[in-house]
């Protein structure tokens, strides 16, 4: 059995479509549909059913994924562990959220160079969950920061961290709340007041409203930016209340800059996956970066 059909049927197994699977292999889409042809005249049995979006392995494509794969992506792992020691430096294609990726991801990620005798060269991309996979399915970048779970089988998911959210303002709203006010109140304590966020549909504020105040916010944005650095500058200056993660703002609280309104017993949370397209952990300096942002990610407070 060719080899090059064979690795044709695991990425369009994976990827889910002829069109992805083309795009990824660097073949046009008629010279996958070809190549899966061949093998399902070979094999006697159909891999594939045809459906309007993408295709769905039978019994028959399944079972052979599940045994071809494995082997296919221990011929990479030997072709591009060869590659890698004949090769100084590797590039390696990282994507995420602006201010994850900036302020935890690519100081990791930085501190790689040389600790295993590999140099790297970094490429970052920056963009929102759907962006990010989209980009990562489709070959552009070799790891993915989000925070959303991909589905199906061409993207692996590995939880990374989870992000605690907390509610703050500059001094002078927050010595206009109070804390006992809003204990007492709770979310009605915060109505009409300013608030800052990404983007008019308040999806920060909202969670944190839904997780713990059991409500939906009644305010509109006051600042909408879409960056949360940008929102952390905003609520310092008092442009009003603001959701942030606390990594982004822990040192904002300990100057001062920014008070936290409330200390829920269970404070929100975010959860951020380290996804990769399936199989390419055989190659080594994607591995290496997968295992360092783990690691690194255990010491995230």
């Amino acid at each position: 059995m060719d080899l090059a059909l064979l690795r044709t049927f695991v990425t369009v197994h994976r990827a889910g479509s002829f069109t992805r699977a083309a795009a990824l292999l660097g073949l046009s889409q008629p010279a996958v549909t070809s190549q899966i042809r061949t093998l399902e005249r070979q094999l006697g049995r159909p891999l594939f059913l045809r459906q309007a979006r993408g295709v769905t392995p039978t019994t028959i494509g399944d079972e052979l994924a599940h045994k071809a794969a494995p082997h296919l992506d221990a011929l990479v792992e030997i072709a591009e562990t060869g590659i890698d020691e004949d090769s100084s430096i590797r590039t390696l294609h990282l994507a995420g959220p602006p201010e994850f990726t900036a302020e935890r991801a690519l100081p990791a990620l930085t501190g790689l160079t040389g600790q295993d005798g590999h140099s790297y060269a970094l490429r970052a991309s920056f963009g929102n969950a759907e962006e990010v996979l989209e980009g990562l399915a489709a070959g552009h970048h070799d790891l993915a920061i989000t925070t959303a779970r991909p589905r199906g089988a061409l993207l692996t998911a590995t939880p990374l961290c989870d992000e605690e959210h907390v509610l703050v303002a500059g001094e002078r709203w927050a010595a206009r709340i109070g804390p006992g006010k809003l204990r007492r109140k709770g979310a009605l304590a915060l109505e009409n007041l300013p608030v800052v966020e990404v983007h008019e549909s308040l999806p920060f504020v909202a969670r944190y409203w839904a997780a713990v105040f059991d409500t939906l916010p009644a305010a509109s944005g006051a600042v909408i930016v879409p960056d949360l650095r940008a929102v952390l500058a905003c609520a310092a200056s008092g442009a009003g209340l603001a959701v942030l993660p606390r990594y982004l703002c822990a040192e904002a609280m300990e100057r001062g800059e920014v008070v936290a309104l409330l200390d829920p017993a269970v404070p929100p949370l975010r959860t951020y996956f380290l996804v990769v397209r399936t199989g390419t952990l055989a190659m080594p300096h994607i591995a290496r970066a997968h295992a360092w942002l783990l690691r690194a990610a255990a010491h995230w407070a």
